[in-house]
């Protein structure tokens, strides 16, 4: 075991890296727990595996670019072959400015252009961020990726298909999304690649804004009363213990058959 102080800086594999990480916070604190750095190592390509592009993300990194556009006020987050145009009122939901949002995009089939473009953005002073859809890029392709977001210290999201989880990848951080259908989340993240130890089980996330949640919560709410107001009531004596009810129940019955 490593005690030096002059090995300080060393990672070890058993343990969760984070020294010398910079990071940009995620905005939930589960994930923050499992990340080198605890956030998003700025510097550093982080690969998004999903079932659907356009599907997850958004709800996964939106509190990070939003912290960011308050910090880097004059710096532009840059879409690079996103599948759909930004939706700006659930993104100004959730607090992200479409005015300091540039998307760029290619003709189909066009896959060069956009690596192009992704790399250039890395390069650019004022940008911030950079999110990329880039699902046919190889493995040589997102190492030179990698070394631009760090030569360059950017915060650098690329998006794939589940097709490209058998493919060897440069990542230092590499995701798999999932959606769920769970009282305490819509989310399951699988980190299948970070700078520490394996992570064994997937962590859940409730990625949907607040005020949407707390509609969500309010909604149940009213189904669960309006489903206690129709349900048949009981006697009272049903309260008490099953057996006691059962006795009580059957000697009614006997005394109206009596009369």
């Amino acid at each position: 075991m490593l005690s030096d102080p002059a090995h300080a800086g060393v990672w070890r594999a058993g343990e969760l890296g984070s020294a010398s990480v910079v990071t940009v916070c995620t905005g939930y604190a589960a994930l923050n727990r499992v990340l080198s750095g605890e956030g998003w190592p700025q510097g550093a390509l982080i690969e998004v595996l999903q079932p659907q592009a356009g599907q997850h993300e958004w709800g996964l990194i939106a509190p990070a670019l939003a912290a960011l556009q308050l910090q880097e006020a004059a710096k532009l987050l840059v879409l690079v072959g996103a599948p759909y145009l930004p939706f700006a009122p659930a993104l100004g939901a959730r607090q992200i400015h479409m005015q300091r949002m540039l998307s760029i995009h290619a003709p189909a089939g066009q896959a060069p252009s956009l690596l192009w473009a992704t790399r250039e953005a890395l390069q650019c002073a004022d940008v911030a961020a950079v999110l990329a859809w880039l699902p046919d890029a190889r493995s040589a392709h997102l190492r030179r990726l990698q070394i631009a977001a760090h030569a360059h210290n950017k915060l650098l999201f690329v998006f794939r298909p589940l097709r490209a989880q058998t493919e060897s990848s440069p990542a230092p951080l590499r995701l798999l999304l999932e959606g769920a259908v769970d009282d305490g989340g819509n989310l399951l993240v699988h980190v299948l690649k970070r700078r520490g130890p394996p992570l064994a089980a997937p962590v859940l996330l409730d990625t949907r804004p607040a005020r949407l949640s707390g509609l969500i919560a309010a909604s149940r709410e009213r189904l669960r009363l309006k489903r206690e107001e129709t349900s048949p009531t009981l006697p009272s004596f049903v309260s008490a213990s099953p057996s006691i009810a059962v006795h009580a129940l059957l000697d009614r019955i006997a005394h109206l058959d009596h009369h």
